[in-house]
């Protein structure tokens, strides 16, 4: 009955605990089902379009009320109108949990830009190929999540392991903000394309297609690919994180969830933001290695979750705000080589050249 949880539901050594009965269980896993299935119908019905920014406004919006009223019902579920501390501290848990995701996504939103930008995919043709690396990304979490709860429950020491990897992740990401990423020299690209044969265009949302006889697949499957290999970057990077601020299994994954179901609305409106808040990843480097800390630190003292939550907060907002203030570094210009804007419309145009020879010849 709602309200009735007045402890965690305990389980053997072997299993963490948990908030989650079989009923919330089961309620979370029938919305997330019924939240992909209308997504999927309405690309079906609506059909290859462009996101108008006031329609990706409109969906992160609604996304984002829809996890605040998942954390109302989850605090009202376990007792908060009747003062429980319980409901305020998981509820809080979500909440830090969810932004953090947040945060981190806008990262991995940026990577995706640069992915469609290289593969010069055509912005009707996007949308489709982030919903399957949204559904890509919900399996993959939930599997590690799962694997990772049950780990730290057996073995408290991996919590000191997650936190040396955040910081020293932090530190790799403060590196590296600001340098642009060479995605031509990327070594899973060169192995996908000594994999399989390319086609030289795009054939709609086709996957493959058939060029001078042969089935190939086209550029779109390759940037499918891309998009998976990032969702397993992101998962290892990202988890760990949120296992900082709680192990309850039912507290980390849906408070992925749902911030990975607002990830396609999320592209669309800040694809276009991403020279304008340019300080952002120095800003994800410090949350991470805030929380890294936090994590070495367990056993010390114990950070409060409203510290890290307020904490997060803060350092988002100021590199935001600096980022307005702070112009960007001029990019140098790379003698001998093509932006990634102009890459792949000239491979895409020169492969059409040669097959156009061949088939004279």
């Amino acid at each position: 009955l709602p309200g009735s949880h007045t402890l965690l539901q305990t389980r053997p050594e072997s299993i963490p605990m948990t908030t989650g009965t079989p009923t919330m269980w089961a309620l979370f896993i029938a919305f997330v089902i019924v939240a992909l299935l209308v997504d999927f119908y309405a690309m079906k019905t609506q059909g290859a379009h462009r996101i108008s920014m006031k329609e990706a406004a409109v969906w992160s919006l609604i996304w984002v009320l829809v996890s605040l009223a998942f954390v109302g019902w989850l605090w009202w579920y376990l007792g908060g109108a009747a003062g429980e501390p319980l409901a305020d501290q998981k509820a809080l848990e979500f909440v830090t949990g969810y932004l953090v995701e947040k945060a981190l996504a806008v990262d991995n939103i940026f990577v995706f830009l640069m992915i469609f930008t290289y593969f010069a995919v055509p912005p009707e043709y996007q949308k489709r190929v982030l919903m399957i690396g949204i559904l890509g990304a919900i399996v993959l979490r939930a599997g590690l999540i799962l694997v990772g709860a049950w780990l730290l429950a057996k073995f408290h020491w991996l919590l000191y392991l997650f936190g040396a990897f955040l910081v020293l992740t932090a530190i790799k990401m403060w590196w590296a903000a600001g340098q642009e990423p060479d995605l031509g020299n990327n070594p899973a690209l060169k192995w996908i394309n000594r994999q399989m044969k390319i086609a030289s265009r795009y054939d709609g949302e086709k996957f493959f297609t058939v060029e001078n006889g042969m089935r190939v697949a086209t550029p779109l499957f390759v940037v499918i690919l891309m998009i998976g290999i990032v969702d397993v970057i992101f998962a290892v990077d990202s988890i760990p994180a949120i296992f900082a601020i709680t192990t309850d299994p039912f507290i980390v994954l849906t408070s992925n969830v749902f911030a990975i179901l607002g990830l396609r609305a999320m592209y669309f409106l800040l694809a276009g933001m991403h020279e304008k808040f340019h300080l952002l990843s120095y800003g994800l480097a410090l949350v991470l290695a805030f929380i890294g800390t936090k994590m070495l630190l367990l056993d010390i003292y114990k950070i409060p979750v409203a510290w890290s939550l307020s904490g997060t907060v803060a350092i988002l907002a100021a590199t935001m705000v600096l980022s307005l203030y702070v112009p960007p570094p001029e990019k140098p210009a790379r003698p001998g080589k093509s932006s990634l804007a102009g890459a792949p419309s000239a491979r895409l145009r020169a492969a059409k050249q040669t097959a156009a020879e061949r088939q004279q010849s």
